[in-house]
Formats: structure tokens, sequence, C-alpha cells
């Protein structure tokens, strides 16, 4: 099986936009962005899980397998996954599309997704499939390297949310924050 990384430089240099990172997300963004997950936490779906980083850290919390879903557009990552992954569920689906194929509400989606590159109308289809599906007291976890959430007030107002800002990950390539979004 290829590395993680050879097969991220691989499909960056192929599709720039799609990845949109310069390097794959370090464990130490992994830990924080699956922080409080653990065997009981119930159903998660992660967003753009690429080469699988967050994927791992879910696992090596105790997560079950056949309690995550992952939705990833790039169909080598998607092969990737599955082989890596066995008994997660993988979709070659948009993150958008998550209303439309999960039957159960999740407690949390984990996000690797690069929002701030992305137009305003698909960030908020994406985000509002993650609040389609997470149960009521649910989380949102996204990271950002930039200095503000990754959704503009105007929008964590609109969707009624409250974001809890987390430490910086220096040991991240770029440096990265994780952000945790509620229902207000």
């Amino acid at each position: 099986m290829e590395s993680d990384l050879a097969l991220f430089r691989r499909r960056l240099l192929r599709n720039p936009r799609q990845v949109s990172a310069i390097a794959p997300s370090s464990r130490t963004l992994a830990r924080a962005m699956t922080l409080g997950i653990g065997p009981n936490t119930g159903q998660v779906v992660e967003f753009g899980p690429g080469t699988g980083r967050f994927t791992e850290a879910l696992l090596a919390r105790g997560l079950p397998p056949q309690n995550l879903t992952l939705f990833e557009l790039d169909e080598e990552f998607v092969a990737h996954l599955r082989q890596k992954f066995p008994g997660v569920r993988v979709l070659q689906a948009g993150a958008e599309t998550a209303g439309q194929v999960m039957t159960e509400k999740v407690s949390t989606v984990i996000s690797g997704l690069p929002l701030l590159s992305m137009p305003e109308d698909i960030r908020q289809a994406i985000v509002g499939a993650a609040f389609e599906v997470l149960a009521p007291r649910g989380s949102y976890v996204q990271f950002t390297y930039g200095p503000r959430p990754p959704l503009p007030p105007e929008t964590i107002e609109a969707l009624g949310l409250r974001v809890n800002k987390g430490h910086k990950i220096w040991a991240n390539l770029p440096p990265a924050r994780v952000y945790r979004f509620r229902r207000a």
C-alpha cells in the first residue's frame, strides 16, 4: 500500500484546489480534533478525511469502526481509506449530502474540509448538512489555519450557533486552531 504522505503529495499535485493543504494534518491536530470522543460516543461522521489522519485518531480513542462514516470526494483517497480502515463506512460523496445519507442522528461531525477556500454557498451547504445530521446536543468540529473561526459571524448567527475556540496547534504545518460549534 502506498504511504499516506506519498498519496497526499500525488493528490495535491493533481488537484491542489480540492486537497487545499500543504501537508497532511499532524497527529497533534488529530488528537485535538477528536478530543472527548471514545467508545461510548455513538455515531460520528467525518467530512474530508483525505488519507485518514483524523480517522486514525478516532479509532485510537476507542470509537468502534462501525460507528464511523466518512464522506470523501477523491476516488483514490476513498480506495485508500477502505483498504486502511476495514469496518468503517467510507462513502464517495460530498459532505453536503450527509443529510440524505445518514439515517440516524450523530453525536459529532469532524471536518477536515478547507471551508475558507470554498464558495459561500458550498460552505453553507456543508455546515447545514452537518447540523442536519447532528443530534440536538451534538458538535461540529472544524479547524482552520486563519486567525478567525472558519465561519463568518453572520453565518454563525443565522444558524443559531455558539462557537468554542480551542488552542492553537503549533505542531502542525501550518499551525491550526480547532473550533467546536453547537446549537445555541
